[in-house]
């Protein structure tokens, strides 16, 4: 069932799910659902008593997770507009041309085109190509160093995602997004080793931030930069 507690001036909404498990579970999920699991027959009250004292837990977890989420991009995609790449700032420059073509030069990312409706799709597929190029060279060495927890990633996947960075699913499948190849190498690094920690540790316990911590030291710089990009 749907419920909800007020704490200060923030409303926390969360999935109550009876279950025959003998103490009360908190998850935070990377999509920012809460879901409670709490044993059969507890009184309500004592459920959202629970969930307020979580609270302060709870809405870290969700900040955390928030650097995870993508912003939604506004561009027009039209000459002068700032893009990124790797980190840094390039132009777009649409030129028109009887061939499609993306590529750049200098601090100027140019597309070639006929048809100026066609920026958007040219230069998304461009991202997509370099998303896949540079995101397996980033990530080999860091799954060969993950070996020595007895780990590896099924597959690398590029998949648009509007709620995160990056996912690894069940099976050992590892799925980042697109628009992480607008940050900087440090901040594609984080995601991957990210993802990683999940391969040795399911959920974000201890243990997990511990061995983060150890296989990317600067986690919490480039958490904070990731932060800064759309």
């Amino acid at each position: 069932m749907e419920c909800s507690i007020d704490f200060g001036s923030k409303k926390i909404k969360y999935t109550l799910l009876y279950t025959k498990r003998k103490t009360l579970g908190i998850t935070v999920n990377p999509d920012m659902e809460i879901v409670v699991k709490a044993p059969e027959n507890s009184a309500m009250e004592l459920v959202e008593t629970k969930v307020r004292k979580r609270a302060p837990w709870i809405i870290k977890q969700q900040n955390y997770f928030l650097t995870f989420h993508p912003k939604p991009n506004d561009k027009k995609y039209v000459s002068g507009e700032s893009h990124y790449y790797l980190g840094k700032q390039y132009r777009i420059e649409v030129i028109e041309d009887k061939q499609n073509e993306v590529s750049y030069k200098g601090r100027y990312i140019q597309v070639k085109t006929k048809n100026k409706s066609n920026v958007k799709k040219l230069l998304n597929d461009w991202y997509r190509v370099k998303s896949k190029e540079k995101f397996e060279a980033i990530a080999a060495p860091l799954i060969e160093k993950f070996k020595k927890y007895n780990v590896e990633p099924t597959g690398l996947y590029i998949q648009d995602m509007k709620t995160r960075w990056g996912s690894c699913t069940p099976q050992g499948k590892i799925i980042l997004n697109p628009e992480l190849i607008k940050t900087p190498k440090g901040c594609i690094e984080y995601v991957i080793i990210h993802e990683l920690c999940h391969l040795v540790h399911l959920s974000h316990n201890q243990k997990f931030f511990d061995l983060q911590a150890k296989e990317c030291p600067l986690w919490e710089r480039w958490k904070t930069k990731l932060e800064q990009f759309g």
